[in-house]
C-alpha cells in the first residue's frame, strides 16, 4: 500500500507552480498547488495527463479556450496538448497530478490521427509580412511568406477551420523615402504605387489575401496607432529616454536603417542600420563597426537625442513564457537566446522623420512611430478591419485569448515577429498571453547569389506568371522553397522541373491514363474487380502518402517542400505500378484485375487532385473536372475510388511549356 498526503514541505517549483512526486507507482503521479493569481507555464509533452482537484478555484486554458475547474473536476490532457492551469480564485488551487506514456496514442495524436484539432473552432489569423511598398515583388518574396501563408490557409480550410490570409503594404518604411527620393516623388505617391503592383502581383500567383491593409490610406489606422503606443507608454516601460544616435558628419540627417550601413557588431558581416540580415540579431547604428552614410561621404558622427525607448532585456521571463505556447522553431528560441544574452539592450522605438505617424504624447518632437513595432499593431488592425467585414466583433484594443495568430516571415524579420512583437503586447494587454505560430523562411537565392535590384539580378513576379505558367511556377518554388536553408532558383532548373516532371511525368501518364480509360472503358471509370496483393499494395502506399502530405502541410510540421515532394511521389509511385500492371493489361483472363488497377490510377489521380488542391489551385480545379467532380472543396480522410460510370476526359493540356522572358523590373519590395 501507498499513501500520500498533500503536504507543502515536498513541493518544488516546476512549470511555473508548485508540485511534488509521488515514487514507487507504476505511473507519474503528485500534488501541485496554484497560488492565487499564478498559472503554471503553457507547455505540452508526450505523457497522457489527468489533474483531479481537490480544493480551490480556476481554469484549465487549452488551445487558447478557457475551462473552469472546481473540486471533484477530472480534466485529461492528450499527449502534445499545450495546456496551462490558472488560479482565479482567492484561495490555494490543489490538484493532484496523474501521467503516463501510450506510446500508440501519442504517436497518433502526433500524426493527426487523433481527436486532437489543435485548431478547434478558433479563428485563425495567418499573416505574410507585409511587404514594403518600394518595389514589385521577385520570386525571392513570393517563395517565402506570401506562398506559405497562402497554402496554409487553403489547407486550414479543406479540413474545416476558420482561416484567413492577412498582410498588406507595410508604407511608413524609411526604405519608401528611399525610393521616392530617388525617383523624384513623394513618399505617398511611390508607396500608392508600388502596393497596388504588389498587390496585382500576388493576383497573378493565385494570392488573393482576405485582408489586404494600406497603412497609409487607411481613414482609421492613424488613430488606431497613437492609441496603441499610447498603451505601451502607460505601461510604464516605454518612455522618452536620451541615448546614443547616429548623425551624418556633413548633413548632420539622422541616420537608421536604409541610410547607414557597417558591421554588424554580433556577426561582423556588413549589414544596414537596425537588423543584420545575416544573423538576425538587431543593432542601434552606433554600434555598427566603420559606420557609412548613405547620405554624403563624411563619417558619421554619434550624438545624444531622447527617444521612446523600451529596455527589451527586461522581458526575457516573459518571452519565454510566450515561446512555450505556440510553434516557435529552434532557429528562432536560438536568436532569442543571443539576444538575451546581452547585458542590456534598449530599443528606441520613435525616429526623427517626416514620414509616418508620430505619438500623441510629447517628448518626441519630429519623430514618428518606428515602422517595425508598428507592425505588431497593423496585425491586429488587420483583424479589426476583417472582422468588420465579416460581421465579427474582433477590435484591435480588445484582441481575444481565442484568436489564433500565424505568422509566415523570412529570416531576417525574426527579432521583430518573434522577440519584440510579443513583448510589446504584453506592455499593451497585460492580460492577454497571444497564441502565435511562427514559420520562417531562409533566403532565397537567384544563380547562387542574393536576388538584387541594383545588380538586376532578379527574377520579378510579372516577369514569370501568367494564367498557363502559375502552377508551375507555384509548385517549383514549393519544391525548392528555403525552409531550414538556402536554396537557390534558376531558369534553367526551373524549366527543366517543369518539362521533365509536371509535362513528361505528370502530364504523361495522366493523357496515358485517360486514353486507356477512352479506349477500353468508353472513357467511363471502371469498377474495381478482382484485387491482386499488388493491388492491395499500392492502396496501401497511396494511403502512406496522404499521410506524408497531410502530415507537411499540418501546423506542427508544414513543409512546402515536403509537400511537393509528395505529391511527385503520388504520381512516380502510380507510373511505376502502371508500368509493372501494363504487362498483363491486355492479356486474356485477366480483364477483372486489369479494371481493378485502372480503378486504382484513377484513385490515384483524384488522390492527387485533393492533395494538389492547396498548392496548385489551377491543376488541381482542371483534374477535378476531369474525373467527373468541381475542384475538391475537402481534404481526404482516406484514399477513394472515383464512382464507377463517371465520365473521365483526362486528354487535356494541364501544363504549358515553361518561358521566363525578362522584363524590365518594378523596382523592390522589402518582405
Amino acid at each position: 500500500m501507498i499513501i500520500s498526503n498533500f503536504d507543502t514541505a515536498e513541493l518544488h517549483s516546476a512549470f511555473g507552480i508548485d508540485m511534488s512526486s509521488i515514487d514507487g507507482l507504476d505511473f507519474g503521479a503528485g500534488w501541485a498547488r496554484v497560488v492565487p493569481g499564478g498559472r503554471s507555464d503553457p507547455h505540452q509533452h508526450d505523457e497522457t495527463e489527468m489533474f483531479l482537484v481537490v480544493s480551490g478555484h480556476g481554469e484549465v486554458i487549452v488551445d487558447g479556450a478557457r475551462h473552469p475547474v472546481a473540486p471533484g473536476t477530472a480534466v485529461l490532457f492528450d499527449p502534445f496538448e499545450t495546456h496551462i492551469v490558472e488560479n482565479t480564485g482567492p484561495s490555494e488551487l490543489v490538484f493532484f497530478d496523474l501521467y503516463w506514456r501510450d506510446p500508440g496514442r501519442a504517436a497518433r495524436q502526433a500524426a493527426g490521427r487523433g481527436d486532437r484539432r489543435r485548431f478547434g473552432e478558433r479563428p485563425i489569423f495567418v499573416f505574410s509580412t507585409p511587404p514594403t511598398p518600394n518595389g514589385d515583388l521577385h520570386l525571392g518574396h513570393l517563395s517565402g511568406p506570401y506562398l506559405g501563408a497562402d497554402v496554409f490557409v487553403r489547407f486550414q480550410r479543406m479540413n474545416g477551420a476558420q482561416a484567413w490570409h492577412l498582410t498588406g503594404s507595410d508604407d511608413y518604411q524609411s526604405y519608401v523615402v528611399d525610393r521616392a527620393r530617388r525617383e523624384g516623388k513623394e513618399p505617398a505617391q511611390t508607396a500608392a504605387y508600388y502596393s497596388a503592383e504588389i498587390a496585382e502581383t500576388l493576383r497573378r500567383m493565385d494570392i488573393e489575401p482576405d485582408q489586404y491593409t494600406v497603412t497609409n490610406t487607411d481613414s482609421t489606422y492613424r488613430a488606431g496607432l497613437q492609441a496603441y503606443f499610447s498603451r505601451l507608454v502607460a505601461s510604464g516601460s516605454v518612455a522618452p529616454q536620451e541615448g546614443p544616435a547616429l548623425f551624418d558628419g556633413a548633413t548632420n540627417d539622422y541616420l537608421y536603417e536604409v541610410d547607414v550601413s557597417g558591421g554588424c557588431p554580433g556577426c561582423g558581416a556588413v549589414t544596414g542600420g537596425n537588423i543584420c540580415e545575416g544573423c538576425g540579431e538587431p543593432n542601434s547604428c552606433v554600434d555598427l563597426t566603420e559606420p557609412r552614410s548613405k547620405r554624403s561621404e563624411a563619417t558619421p558622427r554619434v550624438d545624444t537625442l531622447a527617444r521612446f525607448t523600451l529596455p527589451l532585456h527586461e522581458f526575457a521571463a516573459e518571452l519565454a513564457e510566450h515561446h512555450r505556447l505556440g510553434r516557435v522553431p529552434a532557429r528562432l528560441r536560438e536568436l532569442a537566446g543571443r539576444v538575451f544574452a546581452r547585458p542590456r539592450l534598449d530599443v528606441a522605438i520613435t525616429h526623427p522623420a517626416a514620414w509616418g505617424v508620430p505619438p500623441a504624447e510629447p517628448g518626441a518632437d519630429g519623430q514618428v512611430i518606428w515602422v517595425w513595432p508598428e507592425m505588431s499593431y497593423g496585425f491586429l488592425h488587420g483583424i479589426s478591419a476583417l472582422g468588420r467585414r465579416l460581421g465579427r466583433d474582433w477590435r484591435a484594443e480588445r484582441p481575444e485569448q481565442d484568436w489564433k495568430i500565424v505568422h509566415f516571415f523570412g529570416y531576417d524579420n525574426s527579432f521583430y515577429h518573434s522577440i519584440l512583437y510579443p513583448v510589446l503586447y504584453r506592455l499593451a494587454f497585460p492580460g492577454w498571453h497571444p497564441d502565435i505560430d511562427y514559420h520562417v523562411n531562409e533566403f532565397y537565392l537567384l544563380d547562387g547569389g542574393k536576388f538584387s535590384t541594383s545588380r538586376r539580378h532578379a527574377v520579378w513576379g510579372k516577369e514569370i506568371l501568367t494564367p498557363d505558367s502559375v502552377d508551375g511556377v507555384r509548385y517549383f518554388l514549393s519544391r525548392t522553397r528555403p525552409e531550414s536553408r538556402s536554396t537557390n532558383f534558376t531558369r534553367e532548373s526551373y524549366a527543366a522541373a517543369v518539362r521533365e516532371e509536371l509535362i513528361g511525368t505528370w502530364l504523361r501518364w495522366l493523357n496515358d491514363l485517360g486514353e486507356r480509360v477512352r479506349t477500353r472503358y468508353g472513357a467511363q471509370a471502371p469498377d474495381a474487380g478482382i484485387w491482386t496483393p499488388e493491388h492491395t499494395a499500392f492502396l496501401g502506399r497511396l494511403g502512406n502518402r496522404l499521410s506524408a502530405v497531410t502530415a507537411a502541410l499540418g501546423p506542427d510540421g508544414f513543409s512546402l517542400e515536403l509537400a511537393a515532394a509528395e505529391l511527385h511521389g503520388i504520381v512516380t509511385d502510380t507510373v511505376r505500378f502502371a508500368d509493372r500492371e501494363g504487362a498483363v493489361a491486355t492479356v486474356d483472363g485477366w480483364a477483372d484485375e486489369a479494371r481493378t488497377a485502372v480503378a486504382l490510377e484513377l484513385a490515384a489521380a483524384r488522390l492527387l487532385a485533393h492533395c494538389a488542391t492547396p498548392v496548385m489551385p489551377r491543376f488541381a480545379q482542371r483534374l477535378g473536372e476531369a474525373l467527373g467532380e468541381q475542384r475538391p472543396g475537402e481534404w481526404p480522410q482516406t484514399v477513394e475510388l472515383v464512382p464507377a460510370g463517371t465520365e473521365v476526359d483526362l486528354a487535356r493540356e494541364f501544363f504549358a511549356a515553361p518561358s521566363v522572358v525578362a522584363a524590365e523590373p518594378v523596382g523592390v519590395g522589402s518582405a
